[in-house]
């Protein structure tokens, strides 16, 4: 990324790599040094998630969600080649990509790899909204996608779930398992997690740009609320890493296994995503935005499938545990690599589109 890029950007869009440097290391610190946090934490939950990490995810998905103006969406509904590409990245090329990373890299360890098949066919509606907004990419599009990978999640994770492992497996000979989830389990932590936040923009665009006008909303209030996103950003990684922290500790070579082949998802899949997208003609914005909504995933759907099927202590627990761990400092370095392929490829924008614009 060009210097002039990263002057425009706030201090603390500028220094996140170390902001969430740190935020993994105090969350360690508290997992190893607290009794019985992750205990504590996830004692009270809202749809299996614990609630303090629940309260995480709302407050860093409102600001990018209270950023898109729905009275544009129009606009870009009619841009059927972007459903195209993304349809095929999201729901074909990322859950096929994932099945054969964690089949060439854990052959043996059916656990670790139903897991990460777990991960990659949960299709992300949270974290993506701020790689997105940190990206320059667009809120519009990135709104869109989310919702399409929602509705398409509902429908059809239970059977990819039953595709991927528990039928595939039995094509070579090898052991399957079964994925208990209903549509109504899915589409509740839809609700909560996109529907709760994105009614909140709605309601925020719409209400106070007419009370105060589009001006002072643009230039008043969203500046305001910019930087919950990523202290909401940071404030969840720290308790993710305070509630598995330990674990990942006890089973370092484990944790190692699992993050090669993750690892090399998300910048294959971004790698991927962002050239086909470029090949299609989409401008940056609407490039970056199919880019990471087609690399990140649904850990909290992810994590909580793995613990209700297999159970907490189960492998495919911990790897799914391990997805956002992995996902967190691979994209923020991934939104680095987008903004040097926005001055390398793309025409020229206007303007940053960091969370402190």
């Amino acid at each position: 990324m060009t210097n002039s890029v990263v002057n425009r950007l706030s201090t603390l869009d500028r220094y996140l790599p170390l902001w969430i440097g740190l935020s993994m290391g105090v969350g360690l610190l508290l997992s190893l040094y607290v009794p019985n946090l992750d205990q504590t934490l996830d004692a009270i939950k809202l749809d299996n998630v614990s609630l303090p990490i629940a309260i995480g995810l709302l407050v860093m998905m409102y600001p990018p969600l209270a950023k898109v103006r729905y009275g544009k969406l129009h606009e870009f509904f009619v841009n059927w080649k972007l459903f195209q590409v993304s349809l095929l990245l999201n729901w074909v090329v990322g859950p096929i990509l994932m099945t054969a990373l964690a089949w060439i890299f854990l052959p043996n360890e059916n656990e670790f790899r139903n897991g990460l098949i777990l991960v990659g066919l949960a299709r992300c509606i949270a974290m993506v909204l701020i790689w997105n907004t940190l990206a320059c990419g667009s809120a519009e599009v990135g709104a869109i996608l989310v919702a399409l990978n929602s509705l398409f999640q509902i429908f059809t994770y239970s059977i990819y779930g039953w595709f991927f492992i528990t039928l595939m497996p039995t094509w070579f000979g090898l052991e399957s398992a079964v994925v208990n989830i209903t549509i109504w389990e899915i589409a509740r932590s839809v609700l909560i997690f996109l529907g709760i936040p994105f009614a909140l923009g709605f309601l925020s665009r719409t209400v106070l740009s007419k009370w105060r006008g589009d001006e002072w909303y643009e230039t008043k209030f969203l500046p305001r609320i910019s930087p919950t996103a990523l202290i909401g950003l940071l404030y969840t990684i720290v308790l993710i890493f305070a509630m598995q922290g330990e674990k990942m500790l006890e089973k370092p070579l484990s944790v190692l296994k699992i993050a090669v082949p993750l690892t090399l998802y998300f910048v294959l899949m971004f790698s991927l995503s962002l050239w086909l997208a470029y090949r299609t003609k989409h401008t940056y914005e609407e490039s970056a935005a199919i880019a990471f909504t087609a690399s990140g995933n649904n850990f909290e759907l992810a994590i909580a499938v793995a613990i209700g099927t297999f159970g907490i202590t189960s492998g495919e627990a911990l790897a799914a545990t391990v997805g956002p761990l992995i996902e967190v400092p691979v994209l923020v370095a991934l939104v680095y690599v987008s903004l040097w392929a926005q001055k390398k490829f793309f025409e020229p924008q206007p303007t940053i589109g960091g969370a402190n614009k």
